[in-house]
């Protein structure tokens, strides 16, 4: 899994210019689900944007995670985060999983948010989405669930 993380003040993404989920302060995570990816992956990236100290303190620090400020999440399925863009000019998506292995391990990440007692919010999988968001920093950082596996160990 592959995740780009937004620090931001709000974000809001639409639908069909609907509305689809919409967040105050907290962070924006665009989620790409790869093949091979696991549920232990989904539950360990959730684990560490819930804790992940990325917010200030008093002092101006990054000392503070999401679950301390009380913030919100916006997960937004985005599997170009798979992309392989070294050959030609067209990317190849090929690392991506399928989407019904995808929308199961997306929907996943957002239950076990959720079961950290974070407030999440969404777009839809698999739509075209406008996401709109004020990035606060900015501070914007790549997860990848195959780099954090190998700290751990």
């Amino acid at each position: 899994m592959k995740i780009v993380l937004q620090r931001v003040r709000q974000a809001t993404v639409s639908v069909k210019d609907q509305v689809a989920g919409h967040i105050e302060q907290g962070v924006v995570a665009f989620l790409g689900v790869a093949r091979g990816d696991t549920l232990t992956h989904a539950h360990m990236l959730a684990e560490k944007i819930q804790s992940f100290r990325i917010f200030t303190d008093e002092s101006g620090k990054m000392n503070r995670s999401l679950q301390e400020i009380k913030g919100s999440v916006l997960v937004v399925s985005q599997f170009t985060l798979l992309a392989d863009t070294s050959h030609g000019r067209r990317p190849s998506f090929s690392q991506a999983a399928p989407p019904e292995e995808a929308k199961m391990l997306y929907q996943s990440f957002i239950d076990h948010l959720r079961k950290l007692g974070l407030h999440v919010e969404t777009g839809v999988f698999g739509a075209t989405m406008v996401v709109s968001l004020e990035n606060d920093g900015p501070v914007t950082l790549l997860l990848d669930s195959t780099e954090s596996s190998q700290q751990t160990r």
